[in-house]
């Protein structure tokens, strides 16, 4: 099929505009980025969000793919002088990557199978003589056969079954039939292995279980998945064998077949499927389950990630860090605003040591000495003890006290990100300024993290890992983006995110930054070397600079539109900060004076948007936060409690919750709201702050249930 083509196939997978998958593709293919194509080519693509562009860059990649792999399997067939006209049109029109490999299946080279053996054997006559159906004695023909590898009939007719199983296995409209019956009926069983029986406790509920293949929710099957992998379940998806069967003997036995070729045609089809088909059709729907089951863990993961990353920053504090510890102490450190690390120390507060006063005092001086406005502590062992601790006297010492998600600390601490950053400090308090920096801002700190490791993803060691990877880097660098940098004071780290740069560029702009001071304004980027013109267009819209010569450098508006907001405070007369500070001028610029060939409505709006919130945070602020008093452990957990918590993790089936103690309370979906959903995130959202109700304790087992419910 001719590559203009493309965007109705497109078209009708995505359902989208063919105009704006067009465009789309276009831009895509000359080097733009996802976020700068969202943001600032709407009047192009139609104002698709970054969902559907990357959808568009997904479904584009694959279709190379495709077309890729059908000009080898072309010219892999031709090779063996199989090709002909209706075969090539066959593959030329297919657009479907199984169908393809069905198409070629016939004509892959094999390793030897039960049908090559008894090719060469030379039965593939007798095959052919079973699979016209007319021969009315076929054993008789069989004897023919007989030599000394072939020493019976009987032998001489399995040879030729085995060729004819083969046959009807590689034959598409099989497939087609075969796979029908899996998509309709196919359930996924699972039993335990009997020797792991006793190791296999967490998987009890999976013993001896049966569902329908197709209604399996996500995280049951990466659940059962993973216990075969461990080798505790033995897991199979099963279908009706007679009715497959049935379906195969009606394609390929004749109404008028003999007597003794129909017995023969019933046993190779029988055979078929219970040795070659049913096994590739079974692992070719276990890859398509597993694949979609991955997509959604997923997905599911990359909005935890969307959301921690975009937890609300307290922004620049004299801020304390403390990883709180029993035996080795509490870590703690001060960071100046710009979250250098000016102190560090440990404090020994909690058993076995108790020095408490004397950790109090130690605390209370570098409050006083390094003007600190803000504590963080770090949410892990001894964690609440410490916050408790600290809550007595907070008040008195005039700062505020945070808990923070500390989760992938200790990865950053090890990390050689933190040895070059600290590379005279040890692991405890590179893991202490991490905490620190977390309340700062956490989106600049938790970049430095491999995302897997945050703990905010479900069973993301058992789904693809490249295309986890993949879309946690995007998820990544579109909320970079959205945020919008300071150029003055971004790491290294972050600015590698930012659109159209990467760690050379971004390395290059923070040495330039070092030797000629910080930048003024955005233009100045173009000196960095290796920014050429692209990577300009790219990321400057995405940087900011406060406070330098031209206010709309601390605005999300594209200096390529700089000239036309030049032209909008010409005409009502005032200068640009007049028209950033004052709405109601704004509200006499007249948009569709300024629409153009290649300027519209949507980039005109989002010009006036940007103007009215110069230099805002779109995460808003971090807030305090008070657990329950009294809980210290499960043990002073009961059922009927009211207790405060922060949602941590949200999976398919409800969300965790921290409660303040080491173990985390589950609010399954049930138990969300008074009425049905279907997805937790239509209620909550990762570090939401909610007030629960505890329905179920298990101390055992360490579990904790929780209700919204009123």
């Amino acid at each position: 099929m001719a590559k203009e083509n493309v965007y109705t196939i497109l078209k009708r997978q995505l359902d989208l505009p063919e105009a704006s998958i067009k465009n789309t593709i276009h831009l895509l293919d000359g080097g733009a980025t996802i976020p700068f194509i969202s943001r600032y080519r709407k009047e192009a693509t139609g104002s698709l969000d970054e969902v559907d562009i990357g959808k568009i860059n997904s479904a584009w990649k694959s279709y190379n793919e495709l077309v890729k792999r059908k000009e080898f399997v072309i010219e892999a067939i031709a090779e063996q002088g199989k090709l002909n006209p209706k075969l090539r049109l066959k593959i030329e029109n297919c657009w479907d990557s199984i169908i393809l490999e069905d198409l070629y299946l016939p004509y892959k080279k094999k390793r030897k199978t039960r049908a090559t053996k008894a090719k060469e054997l030379g039965l593939e006559p007798l095959a052919n003589e079973i699979w016209l159906q007319k021969n009315k004695d076929i054993y008789k023909s069989a004897k023919q056969f007989l030599k000394k590898e072939v020493k019976s009939v009987e032998d001489a007719l399995a040879g030729a079954r085995d060729i004819i199983a083969e046959r009807i296995n590689e034959d598409d409209q099989a497939r087609h039939s075969v796979r029908k019956i899996y998509e309709r009926t196919a359930s996924l069983i699972a039993k335990v292995s009997p020797k792991k029986k006793a190791e296999a406790e967490k998987y009890t509920d999976y013993f001896k279980y049966e569902e329908a293949a197709k209604k399996i929710p996500a995280h049951r099957l990466l659940a059962v998945l993973r216990g075969e992998k461990e080798g505790f379940l033995r897991v199979k998806l099963s279908v009706d064998k007679e009715e497959a069967t049935s379906r195969l003997e009606r394609i390929f036995i004749e109404r008028d077949a003999s007597g003794s070729c129909k017995k023969q045609m019933r046993l190779a089809t029988e055979d078929s499927f219970d040795r070659l088909l049913s096994s590739s059709i079974e692992t070719e729907f276990r890859n398509i389950y597993k694949a979609k089951a991955d997509e959604e863990a997923i997905s599911v993961f990359v909005e935890n990630l969307k959301q921690l990353l975009l937890a609300p920053p307290l922004g620049s504090k004299r801020i304390m860090g403390l990883d709180p510890g029993f035996r080795s102490g509490c870590k703690v450190v001060c960071l100046d605003e710009n979250g250098s690390l000016v102190r560090d120390t440990v404090i020994y507060p909690h058993p076995p040591q108790m020095q408490v006063e004397k950790a109090l005092k130690e605390v209370e001086m570098l409050i006083r000495k390094h003007d600190i406005e803000s504590i963080a502590i770090g949410n892990g062992t001894a964690g609440k003890e410490s916050y408790a601790l600290l809550k007595s006297k907070a008040k008195a010492w005039g700062v505020e006290l945070f808990m923070v998600n500390e989760s992938g600390a200790s990865i950053y601490s090890a990390s050689e990100i933190a040895r070059k950053e600290f590379p005279d400090h040890d692991l405890t308090v590179r893991g202490a300024v991490s905490i620190g920096r977390r309340l700062m801002d956490p989106l600049s700190e938790l970049v430095k993290i491999d995302p897997k490791s945050i703990g905010v993803g479900q069973y993301q060691h058992d789904v693809n890992q490249s295309k986890l990877k993949e879309n946690l880097t995007t998820c990544v660098a579109s909320c970079v983006n959205a945020v919008g940098i300071d150029l003055n004071t971004a790491s290294e780290y972050v600015l590698t995110f930012i659109s159209g740069l990467g760690p050379t560029i971004a390395k290059n702009i923070v040495a330039y930054r070092d030797e000629h001071g910080s930048f003024k304004k955005i233009e100045s980027l173009k000196k960095v070397p290796r920014m050429g013109a692209k990577a300009y267009e790219q990321s400057a819209g995405f940087l900011r600079i406060r406070d330098g010569k031209n206010p709309l450098d601390n605005t999300g508006v594209h200096p390529e539109r700089y000239k036309l907001v030049n032209k909008m405070s010409k005409d009502l007369g005032v200068k640009i900060q007049t028209m950033i500070i004052d709405g109601q001028k704004r509200k006499e610029i007249k948009a569709a004076e300024y629409i153009d060939a290649t300027i519209g409505l949507p980039t005109i709006n989002d010009i006036l948007k940007e103007l009215a919130k110069p230099g805002v945070d779109i995460r808003g602020k971090a807030q305090t936060f008070e657990f329950t008093d009294g809980i210290n452990s499960i043990s002073d957990v009961r059922v009927g409690m009211k207790i405060n918590g922060i949602i941590n993790n949200v999976t398919k089936f409800g969300a965790f919750v921290d409660i303040g103690i080491k173990e985390s309370g589950l609010i399954h979906i049930s138990q969300m709201a008074d009425k049905f959903i279907s997805d937790p995130l239509d209620v909550v959202k990762l570090n939401q702050k909610v007030y629960a109700t505890v329905i179920e304790v298990d101390e055992g087992r360490k579990r904790i249930s929780l209700s919204l419910k009123q």
